[in-house]
This record gives structure tokens, sequence and C-alpha cells, in this order.
């Protein structure tokens, strides 16, 4: 029975290897670029194009993080402006189409994940006594 277990033990554990090894180097760079640009590490454009007459709707340019949400097909862009944050919600057509393009180079590893934690946003706990 032990024996059972650390066989299982061992193919999982290779399958978890062989998962995370198996990413490619492309994988991994728009990984760590995508945590860059969602923790206003770098500088984007978004252009928002009417299709059917080819003209720009509107341009942004700045520390931008951006969420496509699919169920109101909204386009959700928080700006970073000196710390302070504006959130903008544009609604997309079926003739509206967009662009986001980093305009500045960005050092991103290659080689490994990158993950950032932010200390400004853990909530300490606060206990009240309730009589």
């Amino acid at each position: 029975m032990k024996k059972t277990i650390k066989v299982a033990v061992m193919i999982i554990t290779m399958m978890m290897v062989l998962t995370i090894g198996g990413c490619s180097e492309a994988n991994r760079v728009s990984s760590n670029l995508a945590l860059e640009a969602d923790n206003f590490n770098i500088v984007r454009q978004v252009t928002v194009i009417n299709c059917i007459q080819g003209d720009v709707l509107f341009q942004l340019t700045g520390k931008i993080s951006i969420t496509k949400d699919n169920a109101d097909n909204q386009l959700e862009i928080v700006i970073e402006d000196d710390g302070a944050y504006k959130k903008g919600i544009f609604g997309l057509a079926d003739n509206v189409t967009y662009t986001v393009i980093d305009l500045e180079n960005v050092g991103v590893s290659k080689y490994k994940y990158t993950l950032n934690y932010n200390p400004n946003m853990w909530i300490p706990i606060e206990f009240k006594n309730i009589d």
C-alpha cells in the first residue's frame, strides 16, 4: 500500500514539473509583461478604431491596466496618474476594435516567472468585542 502511494505521489510530482516546465518562453514573457502592465510599470497606448469608416475614435497613452469584460462587451481601463487612479469603461460594438501597444522596453525574464506582492493591499485584521 505504501509503495502505491509513493508511486502515485511521484507520478503527480512529475506531471506538475512537466506542466510548469513545458510552458514556452513566449508564454513566460507574455505573462511577465502582462503582470508588469497591470502593476502600472509599462507605458501603453490604447487605440479604439471604427472598423466601418476606419476612423480612430479615441487614443489613450499612459500607465494603463486593461480588462475586456466579455459579458457586458466593455473595455475597462484603469489609468495611473501621479499616484492617483482613474477608471474608464468603454462599450464595444461589432464594428469597433482596439489595439494595445507597449511603448517602453521592459526587462522581464524569459526564464522565470515573476510574482509580486503589494504590501499596501494587505488588510490588517481588527478584532471587535461585541457584548
